[in-house]
């Protein structure tokens, strides 16, 4: 036998028509997202933290590593501008290169060299020599002058738990 269909029995579906409504549903846990923590800004496939601290560049290095983060490594050109552009003009952060011995070479904290056709170096490559980021180049300076920091970490996977439709 059919059973009689009333209006509270229903529901709008989007633009597809009416559909027999079944009892309200759990929260569902929803697909992986990828996220920055808050007061982190994302860049392709990595999160910044612009430090609002001076600090020379080993503690800097050391902040970051609390944070589950390193100091920054900057992979190209556009990821250069982009920083640029995140940053107060007259403001410089600390990144992860510092020029070592008994290379005499600038090398970043990933153990890699620097690849001087992305970054030129401004200044005096000697022992003790780290690398700042200014709003227009890459400065060498004394590793226990203090400056503000840039940390990365990679885009974190989190589980939302709520509706499919929230």
């Amino acid at each position: 036998m059919d059973r009689e269909v009333t209006y509270a029995d229903l529901k709008l579906t989007g633009n597809t028509g009416l559909e027999t409504s079944s009892p309200p549903s759990l929260p569902q846990e929803r697909p992986s997202l990828l996220k920055c923590p808050m007061h982190w800004h994302l860049f392709q496939e990595k999160c910044l933290f612009f430090s609002n601290n001076h600090k020379p560049w080993n503690d800097s290095l050391a902040h970051c590593s609390t944070q589950e983060s390193s100091l920054l490594l900057i992979q190209n050109q556009e990821e250069l501008v982009f920083i640029s552009n995140l940053t107060d003009k007259s403001l410089i952060f600390w990144i992860g290169l510092n020029f070592t011995l008994p290379e005499k070479k600038w090398k970043w904290i990933n153990g890699s060299f620097l690849n001087s056709n992305i970054l030129e170096i401004v200044g005096d490559n000697k022992e003790n020599s780290c690398a700042y980021l200014s709003s227009t180049k890459v400065i060498s300076e004394y590793c226990d002058g203090e400056n503000r920091w840039i940390c990365q970490k990679e885009l974190k996977s989190i589980r939302n738990k709520g509706y499919p439709d929230s």
